[in-house]
């Protein structure tokens, strides 16, 4: 099928959708004519995203507010989108954050939320819909991941962990669901340039270190958009990054000496 219609009328539901790449993916997906239901914390902004949306699909869209660390949460909002709007076509986990400090520096409570919003809230999340694509017989789930989750660097030791995860469980449940017409996607970008490194990077100077390596969210959204509701394994950019993650999976050594000196730039 043209990917121009792939999605004409297709609900897609998106985490983390009130800034960064969510939204930008948001946008991507009602281009092409997808219902977009969007979620994340800040209500008022959910609100303006939805009303874009609705402009570029000429067609529905909907908000829910949800925070993915809150079990209870998931469990209410996703049982009111099932009922209202039916399973949704596309599942994209985006909601996540990081911060950059040393494993012996992190505070527990820190660690223990990382996990809760990128592991954990996704988990919960991916059942209760996959679930319902299970008895559809279709769907797809894409998994945002990062680069962080095939090289960890210095001061990521955390963020690096729950992204390793996400790639872990996003690879095991890809085969479980296969043969319920069921699709997986993995998502590693590098570095975007997004309001996610105001809280990761306290020092507000790591996107200016890596200069041309930073990825346009936009240009990111386009390409996740395309791959919705194709078999599409993993999404890996920038190719540059790519390239170095198959390097270091060889020579591991010398990965491990040019990620602390070279590529650290936090």
């Amino acid at each position: 099928m043209d990917k121009g219609l792939r999605l004409q009328g297709k609900t897609v539901l998106i985490t983390g959708a009130s800034g960064g790449l969510g939204e930008q993916i948001a946008y991507a997906a009602a281009k092409r004519g997808a219902v977009v239901v969007v979620t994340g914390r800040r209500d008022h902004k959910l609100q303006e995203v939805q009303r874009r949306c609705q402009e570029l699909s000429r067609g529905p869209s909907y908000a829910y507010t949800l925070d993915v660390a809150d079990s209870e949460q998931i469990k209410e909002v996703l049982g009111r989108i099932r009922a209202e709007l039916g399973p949704p076509h596309v599942l994209v986990n985006n909601a996540g954050f990081g911060l950059f400090v040393e494993a012996v520096d992190t505070d527990q409570q820190v660690t223990e939320e990382m996990f809760r919003v990128n592991v954990l809230g996704l988990i919960q999340v991916t059942q209760e819909v996959a679930r319902d694509m299970q008895r559809a017989g279709r769907g797809h789930i894409i998994n945002i991941a990062s680069q962080a989750g095939k090289i960890a660097t210095p001061k990521s030791a955390v963020y690096a962990a729950t992204k390793f995860a996400v790639r872990g469980y996003s690879n095991a449940l890809r085969l479980e669901l296969k043969k319920h017409g069921v699709s997986v996607t993995t998502v590693n970008p590098g570095p975007i340039r997004t309001d996610f490194f105001t809280k990761a990077d306290g020092g507000g100077t790591y996107l200016s270190k890596l200069g041309h390596w930073v990825l346009d969210p936009v240009q990111v959204a386009e390409k996740v958009a395309d791959s919705m509701l194709t078999k599409r394994r993993e999404i890996n950019l920038p190719w540059a990054m790519e390239v170095a993650g198959r390097f270091y999976a060889f020579f591991p050594r010398v990965g491990d000496y040019l990620t602390s000196t070279l590529f650290n730039r936090k």
